[in-house]
């Protein structure tokens, strides 16, 4: 039989999650605003009231013909004659199953990595629930938590296997705020999730109706954030860059975009500056509670992790999800990441709690993002000396933004930015910058007004800010009056104004100092 498997509803009859109310009465709501297939897992009752349950929960669902499952007990499902079960690696194995329940059962089966998918699918399930995508306190003994990264890396070995149309949802923490990320971010080029599995996104909702309804409309939509690209062919040639970055740069003037920094005080002046002189429109605020507004009018926001707390930490995925909901680009410029556990926990947590279109850091600190920095602690903000050569950098660059369907950009004497096609290095800059605070934070500010007059050539945009930036470093400091950083920096903004202004003027003449290569591999 066709099953719909995009609105997955595992059961739950904790009393944290169902609390005094009627399980069946919740299923039958949830069926009808939009649940496609349900799972009854219930670990703790007898066996005569197991049936007797999913006999009422058959009838609700039957009605509606949805799908109804057992969790791990085969005898329940024959006794109930319900459609299937879902069975777990400790629990009775899939051919057993099988021949229990015959060939037209729906046998789902739950994998936590590359292997247990590909065996499961190649040994005939109809469906694998794949997971545990976050932490949730529904699922106790979650062999481990994989990410929309675990997610994708599991469905490309399933796009490959023997079984490639295998159905499949996710499950562990999904809910109404991160269900369209987490499709958008885990599909392969050639296989992607057939739902979503919840529990306490609609099981323990206040309306449960509701609840399934809305979950029904994010899978059936994109997400605000996902815009389709036009990625211009040979962007690193010279006349390309000239014809490509120059509309971007108009565009934005034209916008004047609101670009929201959630930065330290220490670089919130500097910050505002820069982004008056590339033409946005500058505001600083931490405050989660002002970020549904904010994002409302249009902008991006640059979450720079300059000062981590736990307040500010609830503040930025605050922001984070607003931004979010109505696709304003959002760049996130870990800071410090791999100097202490705090700020490593923090990069985990932002990196799960939502998207963002660029992260933006210097080698330590894309390391950390993607998991490579091992032992390494870095020493503070400062990037300190590289540990890889450039074509490491980039396969690094482009694997995190694969990884995270974003852009990556890693500053350091040559800069790298890959939306995980295209990979390009840039040599433009002066070691000026590296000598002055808030350099890294308002290439952050700067990128994320860009990305707001580029959405459907984002990596046109990110290369049009790093250029605009870099070449304004260069011109600044070959100027007379520029004996040091400290006089550096005013000359800074005035090469910004002009720059803008020149090519407001129709003189690009600066994109000459442009040096862009592709990285191939």
């Amino acid at each position: 039989m066709a099953v719909d498997y995009s609105v997955y509803l595992v059961t739950d009859n904790t009393p944290a999650i169902l609390r005094s109310r009627d399980l069946v009465a919740i299923v039958k709501a949830a069926v009808e605003g939009g649940v496609t297939i349900v799972q009854l897992r219930d670990k703790t009752s007898d066996t005569g009231d197991l049936i007797r349950i999913a006999k009422q929960l058959h009838e609700v669902t039957k009605a509606r013909n949805v799908p109804l499952l057992i969790n791990d007990r085969v005898d329940v499902a024959l006794a109930a004659g319900v459609e299937g079960v879902h069975i777990g690696q400790d629990d009775i194995d899939l051919a057993s199953a099988r021949r229990l329940l015959g060939p037209d059962a729906i046998i789902g089966v739950t994998a936590n990595s590359i292997q247990e998918a590909v065996t499961a699918a190649e040994g005939g399930a109809d469906y694998l629930g794949l997971g545990t995508v976050f932490s949730t306190s529904t699922k106790e003994n979650t062999k481990s938590i994989v990410g929309t990264a675990g997610l994708r890396e599991m469905l490309s070995a399933l796009s490959t296997c023997a079984a490639p149309s295998v159905s499949t949802v996710c499950i562990g923490g999904i809910n109404a705020s991160n269900t369209q990320r987490v499709l958008y971010q885990s599909a392969a080029p050639s296989k992607q999730l057939d739902g979503v599995a919840v529990v306490s996104a609609i099981i323990g909702a206040d309306d449960p109706f509701k609840a399934a309804q809305e979950l029904k409309r994010l899978v059936e939509t994109p997400p605000a954030f996902a815009v389709e690209q036009k990625t211009p062919v040979g962007l690193e040639k010279p006349d390309v860059i000239r014809m490509e970055i120059p509309p971007v740069l108009k565009a934005l003037a034209d916008l004047t975009p609101l670009c929201h920094n959630m930065t330290n005080m220490v670089v919130q002046n500097f910050a505002a500056n820069v982004a008056l002189c590339i033409g946005a429109s500058p505001i600083m605020s931490n405050n989660g509670s002002e970020a549904p507004d904010l994002a409302r009018l249009a902008g991006a926001l640059v979450v720079n992790m300059g000062t981590v707390t736990d307040e500010g930490l609830k503040n930025y995925l605050s922001a984070l999800r607003a931004y979010n909901s109505v696709g304003g680009p959002v760049v996130f410029d870990p800071v410090g990441a791999g100097a202490t556990t705090q700020r490593r926990t923090a990069v985990r947590t932002l990196l799960a709690g939502g998207y963002f279109d660029l992260i933006k850091g210097n080698e330590n600190e894309i390391r950390t993002v993607a998991g490579t920095a091992g032992d390494i602690q870095q020493r503070g903000v400062d990037s300190g000396a590289s540990a890889m050569g450039l074509r490491e950098r980039a396969a690094l660059v482009r694997d995190l933004a694969r990884r995270e369907r974003n852009l990556v950009l890693m500053t350091g004497a040559t800069d790298v930015l890959s939306d995980g096609e295209l990979t390009l290095a840039i040599g433009n800059g002066h070691e000026y910058l590296g000598a002055i605070t808030g350099s890294g934070c308002t290439l952050g500010t700067t990128v994320a007004a860009f990305l707001v007059a580029g959405k459907e050539q984002k990596i046109v945009a990110a290369l049009a800010g790093v250029l605009l930036f870099e070449i304004a470093a260069e011109r600044a400091a070959k100027r007379e009056d520029v004996r040091g950083p400290g006089t550096f920096v005013p000359a800074f903004l005035d090469e910004l104004y002009a720059i803008r202004k020149e090519t407001l003027e129709g003189n690009p003449t600066w994109l000459e100092a442009a040096k862009v290569a592709t990285v191939t591999f």
